[in-house]
């Protein structure tokens, strides 16, 4: 039996991903050797995404489930994704054994991640915790930021250079660096 039935057998023939049924291919985990267990079957949606690096968060909040799979593979692509993403509320309940975790991230990091500092010249990292050190207007969202505020589970953009990505009064914004300070 060759890779692709494995994988039609294994999902019954639906994205492992989002569970689609249509437009259905095989994806390599990688690194991978290529068979069946390090590999995943996914729909056209979902694998356009990820090869070209920009994701709908809202397409892959079926990432909620399939994050609990019995398959390595879909869970090491739901920790990539979920981390791409910076869901660290879902990261934070995902399991995965050692190896798996591993696997990960080898297939995660590329050599030039950003690295972002508050005020005091602390390295932030998704996740972490900072606190407001000003108020601050926030443009378009009809809110001050308080003083004093802290952010949890930050994330950190690629795309925005020295900006933070947090929940401030339930709505995610963009902060400035230069105006926290890690908690």
């Amino acid at each position: 039996m060759n890779v692709e039935q494995e994988l039609i057998d294994r999902s019954s023939n639906r994205c492992e991903l989002c569970g689609s049924e249509e437009n259905l291919s095989v994806l390599e985990v990688a690194p991978s050797d290529g068979s069946s267990e390090q590999s995943i079957l996914i729909c056209s949606t979902c694998k356009a995404q990820i090869e070209n690096g920009e994701l709908d968060e809202t397409h892959f909040n079926c990432l909620n489930d399939s994050m609990w799979s019995e398959v390595p593979a879909v869970k090491v692509m739901s920790y990539r994704l979920l981390n791409a993403l910076g869901r660290q509320d879902l990261l934070d309940m995902l399991y995965l054994e050692d190896d798996e975790k591993a696997w990960a991230e080898a297939g995660m990091s590329s050599g030039n991640e950003v690295v972002v500092k508050d005020a005091n010249g602390v390295v932030l990292k998704a996740g972490d915790s900072v606190v407001i050190l000003k108020d601050l207007d926030v443009k378009g969202a009809g809110f001050t930021a308080k003083r004093g505020t802290t952010v949890r589970n930050i994330t950190i953009p690629a795309d925005v250079e020295g900006h933070i990505e947090g929940r401030v009064n339930g709505m995610k914004i963009y902060l400035k660096t230069e105006f926290l300070k890690k908690a």
